[in-house]
């Protein structure tokens, strides 16, 4: 009873002193213009968040002056703030519409910055920015952010950058499932704001014609097929080895594509999620093309074209035109307009349209007279097509020899049927006003020098080399030759090629090499080629850096990375060595057997060869183990924030030994049983069987993706199941 006078006395000093200390906290204001844009308010927004966890500070959003203290951080250009036109203005740089500004302002009342850009679009990349330049690291997963709290500092702020490849497009949808094709829209939305983060300003989505997403007629018949992964289906139930990580499930499924079995289920499932992909990177910024093949039909459209003839492709999905299509047929001309005007109405905002020359050029047949025609056309009378295609089998690479040959023929006739086709002002019309931008895909390089002569009037073009950067690299001559000013021109950067296959790859020092080409000669930037996101985050980083800043390199990214988030200069030492052995062994598999683990049906079998394993398979394996070593060490003194990302790498780098001594053990088997010793030959194949089901379940205990599963169901499907069915 004593004690109770204390007890108001003790909570009001208690209200007092967390009063006090509320307080005390800083106050910082992210004022946005009245009017502003929606991505300078997303840009606001975002800050908001970033400081409250950097800086433990109180961080609000307004369009009104504080009458307080308040630090502020000024949120747009002079056009778009009247705030940053009264405080800035006469500071404010000469800048293009990508342009990023951080400037810190003197006043004597609080500290101040304005973070700003070209448009509400690069506003938004200056945050992030801001963001950077704090210490925070943007991964295609997942944000890393410093410890926390520090102290909120404004001052000394003067960054004005400009890109120099203006065009940074990510590629998305694909094929197999090791690709984002098994991505819903959940994990695609999540990757989309990491990228904008990474300051790319493009999707480009990739389809085929058997896909589900999109619906057209044509001469009484109707698309009806509408499938994934070429029609593969993959079991991950049963003995699948790793399948704790499909939770029970039968098949691995696309998530928004799960339970439907229709064509109309599949359609309709799949044109939201194409919907919804368009939706978020246009909140985001981003523009969005989607690319097509637009000579490639479902078999279901071959009576309505007399004389087509399958594609070459995996499974014969499609068909295409052939010799009794001339490049102005009439009715070819038709049902590829009716292609092309589909996908255009089925997703109204669409930006940009690609359509891509075949990966396999087979319609050559008028070939002669289209060449004529186009010399006259483009004014071509001092080009020779058989100059042309002689360079083309001279050259180095995967396009060369009879296929270089193939690949310049096959392209002639096409480019005279884009020149017809789009003599119509109204094909490339939007439903809604506008015209989306055309951009032709895969033109063979033999042509570069008249790219700006041959490609429709207005029209972009993104150029395929080959297929893996190093290919590309050994080919570079070829980048100068375009006439960059005349024709907008775009590279094809590949990060991780489905041919090498399921395996670790890392190419960002020929990715380095290609980006410098593309920078000296004035490209106009460059679209993305993966399957996996697996080991690509310092080659998105360096990317991510180098596009608006000439002087990074794969190193200087590397360490802007991994020191930050590691907080030692010794395990980013080891990581990047790490990655030099990744690169190393990716060269390797690319010069000697480009198509090792490609992830298709009797990926593993074909190794089931009597023939000793070649030299490279030891020292692409030592390259391997090397890695894991140093990811394993660098993970074990390293910042916890950092672990989880390090284990990652190197239980995927475990994997890649466990499979390379799975493919050694086959061809031990298959040797012992030529020669009759079916007793070594059992025992080698369950060498191979369990370093495999080693290396899938080493996998599960790190699968972070869908990509990551459906790694695990390709393995199961088209390598464990065959392999255990051989051993019985």
């Amino acid at each position: 009873m004593r004690n109770r006078p204390f007890l108001p006395f003790f909570s009001l000093t208690l209200i007092l002193c967390v009063a006090t200390t509320l307080d005390a906290r800083q106050r910082v204001v992210m004022l946005v213009g009245p009017q502003a844009p929606a991505l300078e308010q997303l840009a606001a927004s975002e800050l908001q968040l970033q400081f409250q966890r950097l800086f433990d500070v109180e961080a609000t959003v307004s369009s009104e002056l504080p009458r307080d203290n308040s630090a502020l951080l000024l949120i747009g250009s002079p056009t778009t703030n009247p705030a940053v036109k009264a405080h800035a203005g006469d500071q404010w740089p000469e800048i293009s519409d990508q342009g990023i500004v951080l400037r810190s302002l003197k006043t004597s009342k609080r500290q101040t910055m304005v973070v700003g850009g070209g448009s509400p679009v690069a506003t938004l990349w200056a945050a992030y920015e801001l963001g950077h330049q704090f210490g925070i690291r943007y991964l295609t997963r997942s944000d890393i952010y410093p410890d926390t709290p520090r102290e909120m500092k404004l001052a000394g702020f003067d960054i004005c950058r400009e890109p120099t490849l203006r065009t940074r497009t990510w590629r998305t949808i694909n094929d197999f499932p090791i690709g984002p094709e098994s991505w819903g829209l959940a994990d695609q939305k999540k990757l989309l704001r990491q990228l904008a983060k990474m300051k790319f300003n493009r999707i480009m989505i990739a389809l085929w014609p058997w896909q589900p997403f999109v619906h057209y007629e044509f001469g009484g018949v109707k698309k009806q097929t509408a499938t994934m992964w070429f029609g593969e289906r993959f079991r991950v139930d049963g003995e699948t080895p790793g399948k704790t990580v499909f939770a029970g499930a039968k098949f691995f499924e696309n998530p928004d594509m799960a339970g439907k079995s229709t064509y109309e289920e599949m359609t309709n499932a799949g044109t939201q999620l194409v919907s919804g992909i368009i939706a978020e990177a246009q909140r985001l910024g981003m523009t969005v093309g989607i690319a097509i093949f637009p000579f490639e039909f479902p078999r279901e459209f071959a009576d309505v074209l007399p004389g087509s003839k399958p594609v070459h492709q995996l499974k014969q999905l499609t068909i295409g035109p052939a010799g009794k299509q001339a490049p102005n047929d009439p009715l070819l001309q038709e049902i590829v307009k009716t292609k092309l005007r589909a996908y255009i109405e089925t997703y109204p905002t669409v930006d940009a349209i690609y359509l891509s020359l075949p990966e396999f050029p087979e319609w050559d047949e008028h070939v002669k007279t289209a060449w004529e025609q186009l010399t006259r056309q483009a004014n071509l009378e001092n080009a020779s097509l058989e100059t042309l295609v002689q360079q083309a089998a001279d050259r180095k690479g995967t396009l060369s020899g009879e296929r270089g040959k193939r690949s310049v023929r096959g392209n002639v006739v096409p480019l005279v049927f884009f020149r017809s086709l789009f003599s119509d002002p109204t094909l490339l019309e939007r439903p809604a006003g506008g015209k989306v931008e055309l951009n032709i895909v895969m033109i063979d390089s033999a042509f570069f020098p008249m790219l700006d002569r041959i490609v429709p009037r207005g029209a972009a073009t993104l150029n395929f080399v080959d297929y893996t950067a190093r290919r590309v690299v050994e080919n570079r001559q070829s980048l100068s030759l375009v006439s960059a000013d005349k024709v907008k021109s775009s590279l094809i950067l590949t990060l991780a090629d489905d041919n090498v296959g399921v395996l670790q790859q890392s190419v960002t020092a020929n990715i380095h090499e290609l980006v410098k080409d593309l920078q000296q000669h004035d490209w106009d930037g460059f679209s993305t080629r993966y399957w996996m996101l697996a080991e690509l985050d310092p080659t998105l980083h360096y990317l991510s850096r180098v596009s608006f800043d000439t002087k990074v390199t794969p190193r200087s990214a590397h360490d802007d990375l991994f020191e930050t988030i590691t907080g030692k200069p010794s395990s980013s030492d080891r990581i990047w060595r790490a990655f030099q052995h990744i690169e190393a062994a990716t060269n390797l598999i690319d010069k000697n057997n480009i198509g090792f683990a490609f992830p298709v049906e009797g990926m593993l079998m074909k190794h089931y060869q009597a023939q000793a394993a070649p030299q490279w398979w030891a020292e692409a394996k030592t390259l391997y183990t090397e890695a894991m070593i140093e990811f394993f060490r660098s993970s074990s003194n390293t910042h916890p924030r950092a672990k989880r990302l390090l284990i990652y790498y190197a239980n995927r780098a475990v994997y890649v030994t466990e499979y390379f001594t799975c493919v050694e053990a086959l061809r031990e088997a298959a040797l012992a049983k030529q020669a009759g010793e079916l007793d070594t030959a059992t025992e080698q194949l369950e060498i191979a069987t369990e370093s495999l089901y080693n290396a899938i379940d080493t996998l599960s205990t790190v699968a972070t993706d869908q990509s990551d599963r459906g790694l695990i169901a390709v393995l199961a499907n088209f390598a464990y199941a065959p392999l255990v069915a051989e051993y019985e």
